[in-house]
Formats: structure tokens, C-alpha cells, sequence
């Protein structure tokens, strides 16, 4: 069982959770970034380069320019650097289309986690570096026919930070805006970043590998990692502990 208490890389929850931090892309919904990023390497590299593994290993969860930027290095790009912002920006220009073509979708699993941590009585925030996350999560209804952005006591997605995923600051927002400390929250990630970010302002970590990436989410030292939230152990979860339901 994965309880949470003091670790050597950093989690420091003396007691129990109380807060949860959610990620949008990849946990909530099931987006077009990844699609948007490949499709806009037209002029740039070969489009079938730019791998799942790759997008989730580099890109995801880090804000658009350093996403383009790590892109293109990792796909070896000559004057990456200076590329970087035209990447982006054709990145976030075919993004759009998507969403206004109707490529989001929220992962079902998700909906039944983050609405069962909500009726727990647990505050609950959104984080996110895309500035799309609200219009991404706007289009999605919950059963009550209300948004899924209705469902969040604080809303930190889209902000312009100092510094991005690994960094902490976007999760150390959120905290503060459920003004719940830091040592309190779990943050639900699917990208080594963003685990990464989580373990860094010493907060439980809770990795959904959607994409095959258990060894990825686990090298950036995760609390407990699932392939679906359904594999959560709500009771413990209730109890302030984060563990795996039992088979």
C-alpha cells in the first residue's frame, strides 16, 4: 500500500490528505495537444518522429515555448533555439482548430475520480500550463449538465509563471488558492514533469500512465502510479492515504 508520510525525496505529509490537484491534459481530458504538436512539425522535421513516448517524455506538461524548444531538440532540429517560436506558435494555431473541430473528450475515469474526491468534501483545483485548458474543459459536461470547470474550488490553469513544470510554482498556486498547505495535497499528473513538479513543492503524487510510461512516472518518483484512476482505493483516499484498491 502507497500511504504518504515523510520520504527521502521530498513528500512531507505528517498527516493526512485533505486536497486534491488535478492536470488537464492527459488526466482530465484526452486533448489534441499531442496531435497538434506532431502536426505542426511540417518544415520543421518528419512528422512521424515525434513519438507518444517522445511528447510525453519532453513536451508534455511544460508550457508551449519550452515544450517547442525541448521538441525540437529531441528530435535533433538544427537552430532549435531560434525555431522554437514559430514552432509554437503553428502548434497553438493547429490546437485550435482542433478544439473548435471538437477533439477533446474528457477520460470517463476521471470524471468518476475527480467527482468522488469532490463529494468526499475534499477542495479540489485545476492546474495547467495550456492556456486552452478552460475552453478545453468548458466544452465538457458533467451528468448535471453542468461544466467541468464547475466542479474545481480553485483555477490556476493558463497563468503566466516564472518558471514551468518541473518547477512547482503552478501546484504551490493552486494550494494556496484551496488554502490547504502544500504537505496536504495530492496532484494527479500523467507527465514526469509535472510528478516531478509535485514531488519538488512536496506534495503527494499520484501518476496515471495512459500511455504505456509506468517506468517514466516512476523514475520521477510518484507516490503510486495507475493506468486508470478506477485502480484508486477511494476508502483509504478518504482516510487521507493514497493506495491501490484492492483486486
Amino acid at each position: 500500500m502507497a500511504t504518504l508520510m515523510t520520504t527521502a525525496h521530498g513528500t512531507d505529509q505528517q498527516g493526512s490528505l485533505t486536497a486534491c490537484i488535478f492536470d488537464v491534459d492527459g488526466v482530465l481530458l484526452a486533448s489534441p495537444h499531442e496531435q497538434a504538436w506532431r502536426e505542426a512539425l511540417t518544415g520543421f522535421a518528419d512528422q512521424s518522429r515525434f513519438t507518444t513516448e517522445i511528447y510525453q517524455a519532453h513536451v508534455a506538461g511544460k508550457p508551449r515555448m519550452a515544450g517547442a524548444l525541448a521538441a525540437l531538440q529531441a528530435l535533433g532540429v538544427p537552430d532549435a533555439t531560434a525555431r522554437a517560436s514559430d514552432y509554437g506558435d503553428r502548434k497553438q494555431a493547429r490546437l485550435m482548430q482542433l478544439i473548435a473541430a471538437g477533439r477533446v473528450e474528457a477520460y470517463p475515469d476521471a470524471l468518476r475520480f475527480a467527482q468522488a474526491v469532490h463529494a468526499m468534501g475534499w477542495p479540489v483545483a485545476v492546474a495547467s500550463s495550456s492556456k486552452n485548458a478552460n475552453d478545453m474543459m468548458a466544452l465538457i459536461r458533467l451528468g448535471s449538465g453542468a461544466s467541468l470547470l464547475s466542479l474545481f474550488d480553485a483555477n490556476v490553469c493558463g497563468r503566466d509563471l516564472r518558471q514551468g513544470k518541473p518547477n512547482p510554482e503552478i501546484f504551490l498556486l493552486a494550494a494556496a488558492g484551496l488554502d490547504v498547505a502544500p504537505g496536504h495535497c495530492l496532484v494527479v499528473e500523467d507527465a514526469s514533469a509535472g510528478v516531478m513538479a509535485a514531488r519538488a513543492g512536496h506534495m503527494g503524487a499520484l501518476g496515471v500512465a495512459r500511455h504505456g510510461d509506468t517506468a517514466l512516472l516512476r523514475s520521477a518518483e510518484a507516490d503510486l502510479v495507475v493506468t486508470s484512476l478506477d485502480e484508486v482505493s477511494m476508502d483509504d483516499l478518504a482516510d487521507g492515504r493514497l493506495s491501490r484498491r484492492s483486486a
